[in-house]
């Protein structure tokens, strides 16, 4: 089951001349919920699969001694035309949804009393994810 938001106010969003290139740098110094952290190093976006795709990967790997939280979710809608169609007639329907993720944002956090395992898991996640990031451990 993929993310997507269960009421929103509209569902075609306007994209904006840059989606992916995000300016303002936000830094979360403090881990609010576990221990281990991962932390984006660049700017960019997150598909609700690729969100989907982290969780699974996380519980797989720490299975019932640790507690993953996420602190991403897709919220904003991409609309799109299918192919062959003719220009004009309106914007496409929804297709996907996107988290525009700052650098410096917490993508999830992980509370476990085996901190290799917890470890292991964000970096098999890292290769999955399309932005840079970081494994911060409090």
């Amino acid at each position: 089951m993929l993310f997507k938001p269960k009421k929103f106010k509209y569902k075609k969003f306007q994209k904006g001349s840059k989606l992916n290139r995000i300016t303002k740098n936000f830094i979360n110094k403090n881990c609010i919920y576990g221990k281990l952290n991962l932390v984006a190093v660049s700017s960019g976006t997150l598909n609700s699969t690729q969100i989907l795709t982290l969780k699974q990967t996380i519980s797989k790997i720490i299975k019932k001694k640790g507690k993953l939280r996420v602190n991403v979710f897709p919220n904003i809608g991409i609309s799109k035309k299918p192919s062959e169609v003719r220009m004009g007639k309106g914007k496409g329907n929804l297709d996907h949804w996107l988290f525009k993720i700052k650098k410096g944002v917490s993508i999830c956090e992980i509370e476990t009393k085996l901190i290799t395992i917890g470890i292991k898991a964000l970096k098999s996640v890292r290769y999955k994810i399309p932005i840079e990031t970081k494994v911060i451990k409090y």
